[in-house]
């Protein structure tokens, strides 16, 4: 866990909200001493105060956790598969001929700049 990162994170998007240490702290019932700990990555925290920290700053869990998660196919596959599930064939077709669209305009940018 990079909890660096995290805290540094955290920090960015209080500055964003125009909160003070003592102000975020009081939101979320801890105090400004800890919220400096964690934005300094010197504490870890509980999921529950992680998870009230984003709601307060307006950010996701996964977005402040960036630099500590592991990112590689099945992570890729995962994802789109959590998206795609609940939808129709005929949503679900879209979606892949999106993507496919996509890949064969990277592609040509990429025989263009290799020419």
């Amino acid at each position: 866990m990079d909890y660096r990162s995290l805290g540094k994170r955290l920090r960015q998007e209080r500055h964003k909200m125009h909160l003070t240490q003592e102000k975020l702290a009081e939101k979320i019932e801890v105090s400004d001493a800890y919220i400096g700990q964690i934005e300094r990555g010197e504490r870890s925290l509980s999921l529950e105060t992680l998870v009230k920290l984003a709601n307060q700053l307006g950010v996701t869990v996964d977005y402040l956790l960036h630099d500590s998660i592991e990112i590689n196919d099945d992570h890729f596959l995962n994802q789109i598969n959590q998206i795609m599930i609940h939808r129709s064939p005929k949503e679900k077709q879209l979606a892949l001929d999106t993507i496919k669209m996509i890949f064969t305009h990277l592609d040509d940018m990429q025989s263009d700049k290799d020419s």
